[in-house]
């Protein structure tokens, strides 16, 4: 009658693989011996029955209960056990986390079909079925903790006889789910990545499931681990969920379908009224107060707090996301958006990023459909009370000011700040912003992402360096396009798309420098609204100092770390060098490489993701090298030229001035906080600011940065030697 199902009592614990999907001449423990082997246990002695029952246990079955020696009955007390119990070891001790302190053995609890292992203690437990319990493991007041025989454990897989219909996708990127990809344990943001993006590329994706399932057991039976040294307690459900070594799980809601990574020097920790729902979590994450996340994928090392929303979305790595929605997103790693009124909609965020407070990134009502997307490279930065619309696309390290864009945006100049200037009715676009006036918190973004890291394993090398591969390719771009204008500007109609460059050259050398440029939009918005370019001479100076300071801490690492001679740099053709690049998931990598890695996968050459990411860590190896003849061939743009004896002379004097330059805006960036008028007019005197704000001198960034510009002037010494 009804939901609920009616059976005879004495089955409760048996027939978990249902015998249609057991193997000729297999019973339904074969796949749980194979987790763990069924030898070293032993019957009960009638005397430990006796003292079983004396303690108030039950057993439809006492033959059915297995233990390990030695055995302490006495550790035993208000248990009912069903099926095929195995308990290891039970001495008397006690196990202690923080205030929690239990004696180990196994009390007022049901345990079902469930392998227990040494010196466990397990109080309270309402419902424990098919489960092998690690050592040392402390389970504290949970209602109900079970694993059924179809469990794939946050993985996107199907089990034997399932239709397809019951897979797990994750519809990242897009909420018309046309960039859906199968989460699985292990996967890292590349690996969302290059599902995602190339789907015009059908024998690819069809690689990608393929290798997803071949990695995986369709067998059904498969019992739920958990791990050594777990504490969980306090907690309402659990189901189909495995669970890494160290975990601890405190208060949590709901927990199903989900593989929880963690270990003993990477632990990760669920918190009070958390709800997660098919996942995968990875190692040394964090996920607190309220969050509730379904569909998901969260990488190493990041958090999820305060009642934040993650649904159809993949966390990158070292990121964080408090109180805020996010939906349908492939995020990679340094993200933070901590603001309870933000939310993140369809988009490709590319890591290193910030959301902010009020904050509204692609809400499906700005179009006809829910199929928009938006795409920000890294080091995207949107300000307070933000609105943007799909479809837009952001450089690296574009920066917007406060404002309700109407309209979708392409903006092609990176470390820019975008404007939204409603007197006037039109964009504003300061390029190279950054470079020019925010030096402190660029140079601190790259100093405190690699201070963050704090993975353990690192399965990719990350770029944190603001000035890379990627960026500096869009600088040339940028460098480019601003000469085009002011070209055009200068001599108007008369300008020629063949000399734009050497127009743009003479102008600048002539002291024609226009405070802004005032374009028909040009493509940057969907409107038929003008934009006005702010100091574009200023911007392209800018952008060309960048490159070489680029140049400079590239060529000097290259020749630091294999001891070489600055004329090894004349050797270098930039014939050579890679034009194209990609942030693979944080990593930089050549287009080239890319593209090799995707005609590789369709020949299948790949048997698992895990060789997959053996060739991202491959590119580490050359990745100093490849940067250093980019940096050569960056060089030679801006030069109009080839690197030769004099311009490397010439980049030794420029880095020392462009190293003063990074280190007096560093400070002078800073120090406008302590000289603003409005900031201390709520301190009576400067002391009382330094004790809540710390004194400059304190800064810890500012200190590392002094010794930076130090290391930096005596290797330019030491080095630049003709």
């Amino acid at each position: 009658m009804g939901f609920i199902k009616r059976f005879d009592a004495q089955l409760l614990g048996y027939d978990f693989i249902e015998r249609e999907h057991l193997p000729e001449g297999k019973d339904e423990y074969y796949i749980r011996y194979q987790q763990k082997p069924k030898n070293g246990f032993r019957k009960l002695t009638g005397q430990e029955v006796d003292m079983l029952v004396r303690n108030g246990n039950m057993s439809d079955n006492w033959d059915t209960v297995l233990v390990d020696a030695p055995f302490n009955p006495g550790l035993v007390r208000n248990c009912i056990f069903f099926g095929l119990v195995r308990i290891g070891k039970l001495e008397p001790q006690c196990l202690e986390y923080h205030d929690l302190r239990l004696p180990v053995g196994l009390y007022n609890s049901m345990i079902i079909s469930s392998d227990i292992g040494n010196n466990v203690a397990i109080h309270n437990v309402g419902y424990l079925s098919h489960y092998i319990i690690d050592d040392e493991t402390m389970l504290f007041n949970i209602n109900e903790m079970e694993v059924s025989p179809k469990a794939k454990f946050g993985n996107g897989i199907i089990k034997d006889g399932e239709t397809e219909d019951k897979r797990l996708w994750m519809e990242i990127c897009n909420e018309n789910g046309g960039r859906k990809v199968l989460p699985f344990d292990g996967m890292l943001t590349s690996d969302a990545y290059l599902w995602s993006k190339y789907r015009d590329d059908k024998e690819l994706m069809s690689c990608f499931k393929e290798i997803t399932e071949n990695s995986y057991s369709s067998l059904r039976g498969f019992y739920g681990k958990v791990g050594k040294g777990c504490i969980i307690k306090s907690t309402k459900s659990i189901k189909d969920v495995n669970i890494g070594d160290s975990t601890y799980i405190k208060g949590a809601n709901k927990l199903k379908n989900l593989t929880i990574n963690s270990s003993d020097d990477s632990p990760t920790q669920i918190g009070e009224g958390v709800e997660l729902v098919n996942g995968i979590i990875g190692y040394g994450c964090k996920v607190f107060y309220g969050a509730k996340a379904v569909r998901f994928v969260m990488g190493v090392n990041s958090s999820l707090k305060y009642g934040a929303r993650l649904i159809n979305s993949f966390l990158g790595e070292n990121s964080t996301i408090s109180c805020c929605e996010v939906l349908n997103s492939l995020i990679f790693p340094s993200h933070e958006q901590h603001h309870n009124n933000s939310f993140l909609i369809a988009a490709s965020i590319f890591g290193q990023t910030n959301i902010a407070a009020g904050a509204t990134i692609g809400s499906n009502h700005t179009s006809r459909a829910n199929d928009g997307e938006i795409t920000a490279k890294r080091g995207f930065w949107a300000g307070l009370s933000t609105t943007l619309k799909h479809n837009s696309r952001f450089a690296s390290f574009t920066i917007l000011a406060k404002a309700n864009y109407l309209h979708s945006l392409d903006i092609r100049y990176p470390f820019a700040l975008v404007a939204n200037n409603e007197a006037e009715n039109r964009l504003e676009i300061i390029p190279a912003y950054w470079w020019r006036y925010n030096m402190y918190a660029i140079e601190r973004n790259t100093w405190k992402f690699v201070k963050r890291d704090n993975r353990k394993v690192v399965e990719q090398k990350f770029e944190y360096n603001y000035l890379a591969p990627d960026s500096v390719s869009e600088i040339l771009d940028a460098i480019s396009s601003l000469k085009q204008l002011v070209a055009i500007e200068f001599k108007g109609n008369d300008a020629n798309a063949s000399n734009f460059e050497k127009l743009a050259d003479a102008a600048i050398a002539d002291g024609y420098n226009p405070t802004s440029i005032t374009v028909n939009n040009l493509g940057f918005e969907a409107s038929r609204r003008n934009v006005l370019i702010k100091k574009p001479v200023l911007a392209i100076a800018a952008y060309q100092d960048m490159v070489r300071y680029y140049a400079l801490n590239v060529f000097l690492e290259y020749l630091k770390t294999n001891r070489l001679n600055i004329r090894t740099i004349l050797n270098l053709s930039s014939d050579k060098a890679e034009k194209c690049w990609v942030n693979l998931g944080g990593q930089i990598v050549k287009c080239s490489f890319v593209e090799d890695l995707k005609r590789r996968i369709k020949k299948r050459e790949f048997d698992s993701w895990t060789q997959i990411h053996q060739e991202y860590r491959s590119q580490d190896a050359s990745y100093l090298y490849d940067k250093v003849l980019h940096a050569v061939y960056a060089l030679e743009v801006i030069s109009g030229k080839g690197v030769d004896e004099e311009i490397l002379k010439n980049l030794a004097v420029a880095g020392k001035g462009l190293a003063e330059y990074v280190k007096k805006q560093i400070y002078a960036s800073r120090l406008k906080d302590y000289q603003d008028p409005f900031r201390k007019m709520l301190y009576d005197n400067d002391e009382e600011m330094d004790q809540v704000l710390g004194g400059m001198h304190e800064n810890e960034f500012i200190d590392y940065s002094i010794k930076q510009y130090d290391e930096l002037l005596s290797d330019i010494d030491r080095i630049f030697v003709f």
